[in-house]
């Protein structure tokens, strides 16, 4: 399966923040994706999620030579800010997903199983979403997806906010993960990206671009990356 991004198009005011933007993402692998800061990378998941509409171009899957439209139910997306009901418990939030999509859900996991699968606690799981630190909110949000497992998810610094420990329990999760989604992951932290990813690519000027895989732990990684995102034109963008 693969995730294609064709030309896309999105501009503010008359700035192009993705211009003509393309790229093809496979199934079974971790994607970093890296840029400066305001150069689009949310814009682009806004864009692939359905939250934003696109000026121009498209995405697609594509599946035993099949193509069609990305759909919203195909896209799982963590926010950098979390969106979740914080007058409910993490374990109210879980079992009322669970119950409406419960269609889906036929033989899987238990809701005590999937915390477990979250290292979350059974005093954590019962306690209200608003006393929850970052951290542990971005865990509720990677649940939703561990749960539904839509094609392709979008991680939006997801990580950023978790102490050692836990970062690297969701590390090993997403390695586990891989193998049937298409994960993105947008970060401008160069370490991470390079001990997670599989595969960097790199938006730049609108566009996206490929980090040839033998720069992947050489000494020449982050002088490249630096020579791939310069710009002196650059102005922040959205």
């Amino acid at each position: 399966m693969q995730l294609v991004i064709d030309q896309i198009v999105k501009k503010f005011d008359d700035k192009k923040v993705l211009d003509g933007a393309a790229f093809s993402f496979d199934k079974g692998n971790i994607y970093g994706l890296l840029g400066r800061n305001g150069a689009g990378k949310t814009t682009l998941f806004n864009c692939l999620s359905g939250e934003m509409k696109m000026d121009g171009g498209g995405a697609f899957l594509e599946e035993n030579g099949t193509r069609r439209s990305l759909g919203e139910n195909d896209v799982g997306y963590v926010h950098s800010l979390p969106i979740l009901p914080e007058f409910l418990t993490g374990y109210e939030f879980i079992r009322f997903f669970m119950d409406i999509n419960r269609n889906k859900l036929a033989g899987g996991p238990s809701i005590d199983e999937y915390f477990d699968l979250m290292r979350m606690t059974k005093d954590d799981r019962h306690r209200l979403i608003k006393s929850y630190s970052h951290g542990m909110k971005n865990k509720v949000q990677m649940l939703l997806f561990f749960i539904t497992k839509p094609p392709v998810i979008l991680l939006d610094e997801p990580l950023t906010s978790f102490d050692v420990i836990v970062a690297l329990e969701m590390k090993q999760l997403l390695r586990e993960m891989k193998q049937d989604h298409i994960l993105i992951f947008s970060t401008h932290i160069l370490q991470l990206a390079s001990d997670l990813c599989d595969r960097l690519v790199v938006l730049n000027n609108g566009q996206l671009s490929d980090v040839p895989a033998e720069l992947l732990g050489s000494p020449a990684f982050e002088q490249s990356i630096v020579e791939l995102l310069k710009d002196d034109d650059h102005v922040p963008n959205h």
